[in-house]
């Protein structure tokens, strides 16, 4: 299990709407400015959350992104498999089987465990919502901004 900067940077950009929900749309620019990302690359990301249900965006001038939901309805786990397909390899899957090789299939007593990895992670990241995310460790000189 390894995540991407996408998933790292998006729930950067996550939090920071979260933290401004209340307050006007939030533009990429804006994204930019205060955390020192790449443009194209958060415009991606928040094209794959939007995709996802998990992010709105309006267009025009006085346009930008805003969650779809409130945080406490938005997951980790829907995150991660929105930006990174999935939460947890499972190398014996049908779909992956057929894409590697594997000489020890039918003897292997890992499946088990690797199914069980899985649940596990799928289950604890169901139980983080965006809002525990962005209510933890919020500096005094954001939280002077949002409220």
């Amino acid at each position: 299990m390894r995540f991407t900067t996408k998933t790292e940077y998006g729930l950067i950009c996550l939090v920071y709407l979260a933290r401004h929900s209340s307050a006007d749309l939030v533009t990429i620019r804006e994204i930019v400015k205060k955390e020192r990302f790449s443009a194209t690359y958060i415009e991606k990301i928040l094209q794959k959350l939007r995709s996802a249900n998990i992010v709105v965006s309006h267009q025009g001038n006085q346009g930008g992104y805003e969650l779809a939901r409130k945080p406490s309805e938005i997951t980790l786990r829907q995150i991660i498999e929105a930006l990174e397909g999935h939460t947890f390899d499972l190398f014996c899957s049908a779909g992956v089987r057929e894409e590697i090789v594997c000489t020890h299939f039918s003897l292997c007593g890992l499946k088990p465990i690797w199914e069980k990895t899985k649940n596990v992670l799928d289950n604890f990241f169901n139980s983080i919502t965006l809002e525990t995310i962005a209510n933890q460790n919020q500096p005094a000189e954001r939280l002077a901004t949002v409220r």
